[in-house]
C-alpha cells in the first residue's frame, strides 16, 4: 500500500536529503587506493550523526535476511552488485575499483536513500567499456526523473511504475544493444519515507500506462543496477552482499525523489 508523505514530511525528507548528499559527497573523496573499508564505515557513522541523524541500514532487517544489516553504508565493489558489507571482511582500496556507495539516514524518522558508483583514482583509471557502463545507470536515472518531473504533460491521468519502468528500459536499450550491459535481475527500486523499504516496487524495465499510479506526495527511490554482462545475480554466503554471477562488474547510482503536484523534486542533492 503506497503511503503519500504530507508536506511537513516532505520538508523533513529534503532536509534529510541534503544531509545524505552531503555524506555521499564525502564518502566519494574519501575512496581513495589504501583506504579501507571499515575507515568509510565510521566516517558514514560519524557524518551521519554529526547531522543529527540516524543510520537507516545499521540494524535493518529486510524481508527474508536471517540477522539484521550490519553497518551504515552498502559498500559493494567490483563484482558485488548491492548490499556489501564494509565492516565484517575489511577491504583495502585499490585504483580502478569500481565501487558502489550506498548508504540511507532517518532524520526525525523521516528516511532516505541514495547511493552512487566511483571508479578509485577517478574514471580514467577505467576503460571506455567502463566509463560507459556507469553512464549507462546515470543515464537511465536521469530518464526516469526527467519522466516524473513531466508527469503533468506526458501522463496526465498520474504516472505509473510502468511509465518509470519503461523511461528507464528506453534509455537503457541503446547500451544494452551497444554493448551488452544487463539490468540486474529481481532488483529495483521502492518507496521510502516512513521506512527503508515500502511501496511501491520500481522496476527497471515496464511497460507505459501499467501499474499502481503515484499520487503527489509519493517519495521513492530510482535506482537503475546494471551489469557488465549477465543480468543474473547470486546471494553471497553472507546472507546480504548480491553477486554478479559471471563475475563481471555492476554498478548503480539512486535518488531519492517525491512526486508533486506539478512533476517531481529530486530530495538527495546539495542544495
Amino acid at each position: 500500500m503506497i503511503q503519500p508523505k504530507t508536506q511537513q514530511d516532505i520538508e523533513t525528507l529534503r532536509h534529510a536529503g541534503e544531509i545524505l548528499a552531503g555524506v555521499l559527497t564525502a564518502l566519494k573523496e574519501a575512496s581513495v587506493a589504501g583506504v579501507s573499508s571499515v575507515d568509510l564505515e565510521n566516517l558514514t557513522r560519524k557524518l551521519i550523526a554529526e547531522a543529527g541523524a540516524v543510520p537507516a541500514f545499521l540494524g535493518y532487517t529486510p524481508h527474508g535476511a536471517d540477522r539484521p544489516f550490519p553497518a551504515a553504508l552498502c559498500f559493494s565493489v567490483n563484482d558485488a552488485v548491492v548490499h556489501g558489507i564494509p565492516n565484517e571482511t575489511p577491504y583495502i582500496l585499490k585504483e580502478g575499483d569500481f565501487v558502489v556507495l550506498d548508504t540511507g539516514l532517518s532524520y526525525n524518522g523521516r528516511i532516505v536513500d541514495s547511493a552512487i558508483t566511483i571508479v578509485v583514482g577517478g574514471e580514467d583509471k577505467t576503460d571506455e567499456k567502463g566509463r560507459k557502463l556507469l553512464e549507462s545507470s546515470r543515464k537511465s536515472l536521469e530518464a526516469a526523473i526527467f519522466a516524473c518531473e513531466n508527469w503533468k504533460k506526458d501522463f496526465p491521468q498520474g504516472i505509473k511504475t510502468g511509465d518509470i519502468g519503461h523511461a528507464i528500459e528506453e534509455t537503457f536499450s541503446y547500451y544494452k544493444k551497444t554493448y551488452g550491459f544487463n539490468m540486474a535481475e529481481y532488483l529495483g527500486g521502492h518507496g521510502v519515507g516512513f521506512s527503508v523499504h515500502e511501496d511501491p516496487f520500481i522496476p527497471n524495465f515496464g511497460k507505459a500506462g501499467q501499474g499502481p499510479v503515484l499520487v503527489p506526495g509519493t517519495v521513492i527511490a530510482i535506482e537503475p543496477i546494471v551489469n557488465e554482462k549477465s543480468e543474473k545475480i547470486y546471494l553471497d554466503k553472507d546472507g546480504y552482499t548480491i553477486r554478479t554471477k559471471d563475475g563481471k562488474k555492476s554498478v548503480h547510482f539512486e535518488h531519492t525523489i517525491v512526486i508533486t503536484e506539478e512533476g517531481a523534486e529530486v530530495l538527495t542533492v546539495n542544495r
